[in-house]
């Protein structure tokens, strides 16, 4: 089946683009982009699904106590260009460069007209790929590029202006496979139920640093990438550069998690970047909001990313966000607006991402216990 993009010189395999390479059911595409500020977080996600022939979005926003989403999802579009399901349209203006994200649902709650401006080039996360037994579990890019916004957003009965000077971000686009939707009928799989996965990309005023590590349960690493990014030197500048765009990637990183009692989520934390050749710079991370990533379908009971909801459906929640403290499965993947202090002497803004089940040398026992109940 043929599409416009099949005009573009972009195909990786003799199939047409409509077309994956290959037929595993849990093949996705996603877009992801939050924004903040100390007092606000707004998340985005757009996933496509062609074995399973879907499309979804979300469009979040944590603001005054109160997690607000509105949800689409339905029949995935021929045409790979058609970024849009229902009220939610995110739309390339450059690649790699300024995206437009619309939440046109003011009878949902949120009404959203907001842009990305990169400050940073895109950065090619490592490769990462795991099996459970024989079979393909995961396996994923992912890019990472930093950046601020500007656009208006209202929330329930809020006009919140967003302001490039003040609303940071990071725009997270990642393709592959990886678990989503209804599990394919199979014996029940020997590998141990855990994941431990922190991601801490920081927006500083010349600079971003970037952190990331999946652990075992016994807290060795299958996956680790540290890194600092040159801010742009102009809305013009490129953002991106084959020959790595003075992206300086480190030898790795450590972390050590302060989890608030009772929960899996952090009441702190300090990373550690091993600069070559010089002592370790170490940055403290003082949470100030929680983002529950349900709120854009990662897990959601009933929004689960990946999931036939039928042609055309659209849907919204809202929740206390002190009502979202709890260890539900659905309620344990956050991301944590968090004030940034490196041992340099600078001072930035950026998220501190948890993914915590099963048991962690950190502090975890069980499956879902809180931290100190082990």
């Amino acid at each position: 089946m043929l599409t416009p993009f099949d005009d573009y010189p972009v195909h990786q395999t003799a199939l047409p683009v409509a077309h994956p390479a290959t037929g595993d059911p849990n093949q996705y595409d996603r877009f992801f982009f939050n924004g903040y500020r100390d007092d606000l977080y707004f998340g985005v996600a757009m996933g496509l699904y062609p074995n399973r022939g879907v499309i979804d979005a979300a469009f979040s926003v944590v603001h005054d106590g109160v997690q607000r989403s509105v949800f689409a999802s339905g029949r995935i579009p021929a045409d790979r260009t058609q970024t849009r399901i229902g009220p939610l349209v995110i739309e390339i203006l450059e690649p790699l460069g300024r995206t437009r994200v619309r939440c046109d649902a003011p009878d949902l709650g949120i009404d959203a007209d907001v842009v990305f401006h990169p400050r940073t080039v895109a950065v090619e996360e490592p490769r990462q790929t795991i099996h459970d037994g024989s079979r393909l579990m995961m396996d994923v890019t992912r890019l990472t590029q930093w950046g601020a916004w500007d656009g208006s957003i209202r929330a329930g009965d809020g006009q919140i202006p967003i302001e490039r000077s003040a609303v940071l971000g990071t725009k997270d686009r990642s393709w592959g496979i990886r678990p989503i939707g209804q599990p394919a009928p199979a014996a029940p799989s020997p590998r141990p139920q855990q994941i431990f996965f922190l991601w801490a990309p920081i927006n500083f005023a010349e600079r971003a640093t970037h952190f990331l590590v999946f652990e075992r349960d016994d807290g060795t690493r299958w996956v680790e990438s540290a890194a600092v990014v040159p801010v742009l030197a102009g809305d013009g500048a490129p953002t991106w550069d084959p020959d790595g765009g003075g992206v300086e990637h480190l030898p790795g990183g450590d972390h050590a998690v302060r989890w608030e009692p009772g929960l899996r989520r952090a009441q702190g934390a300090r990373i550690a970047l091993h600069h070559p050749g010089r002592d370790a710079e170490t940055i403290d991370l003082e949470p100030t909001i929680t983002f529950r990533m349900r709120g854009i379908g990662y897990m959601h009971p009933e929004w689960a990313h990946g999931t036939w909801r039928g042609e055309a459906h659209v849907g919204a929640e809202e929740h206390p966000v002190e009502a979202l403290d709890t260890l539900d499965p659905w309620n344990i993947h956050v991301q944590q607006v968090v004030r940034a202090r490196s041992s340099t002497g600078e001072e930035g803004l950026g998220v501190l991402e948890q993914l915590v089940f099963g048991p962690h040398p950190s502090g975890f026992a069980g499956f879902l216990d809180g931290a100190g109940r082990g």
